[in-house]
């Protein structure tokens, strides 16, 4: 490996700046970061995630496991000495369960309607193509009346002029 293509390597591996950037600003809103400082907690951040997995990719392979589930990252946290954050990543772990049991739901609403995707995407660009019907008429009416009202302004204008006294 030439040592040109590390740095490239450690810039995949890394969190996004705009996003760890983010959080700063939220978390401390009324307090200037220099940008050494920023990007030192964006390496501490990349280092922690690594450890992390590095770790709960130990107890998962010591499981005889193929794949890193919440439990072993829960485990790794406790092993390396931060099961401080246990809790809060607990509270995290639930939250997403949740978003994933309530996208499940949704899906399984569609596939429990009994009705096939094709006929769905009919009835959709049906409902679709009646909504530019009525817009189109909507706005074919009110040009009429943009026209009539014109056309009534024409007339009045033309009666003015020919009869100046009528309208004073």
């Amino acid at each position: 490996m030439s040592s040109t293509s590390a740095p490239v390597e450690d810039d995949e591996l890394t969190l996004p700046r705009a996003s760890i950037n983010k959080m700063i600003k939220e978390l401390i809103p009324t307090v200037r970061v220099a940008n050494e400082s920023r990007e030192l907690i964006l390496n501490c951040c990349t280092e922690f995630i690594h450890l992390i997995a590095s770790e709960a990719n130990e107890i998962c392979n010591l499981s005889r496991k193929k794949t890193i589930n919440a439990e072993h990252v829960l485990k790794a946290l406790d092993r390396l000495g931060f099961g401080d954050y246990r809790s809060e990543a607990e509270a995290v772990l639930q939250d997403c369960k949740e978003v994933a049991a309530k996208r499940r739901r949704q899906s399984m609403r569609l596939e429990n309607l009994g009705i096939p995707e094709e006929e769905l995407l009919r009835q959709q660009q049906a409902l679709f193509a009646k909504a530019r019907e009525e817009q189109a008429q909507a706005d074919q009416q009110q040009w009429l009346q943009l026209q009539e009202a014109a056309k009534m302004a024409s007339m009045q204008k033309s009666a003015e002029e020919s009869d100046p006294d009528d309208y004073s």
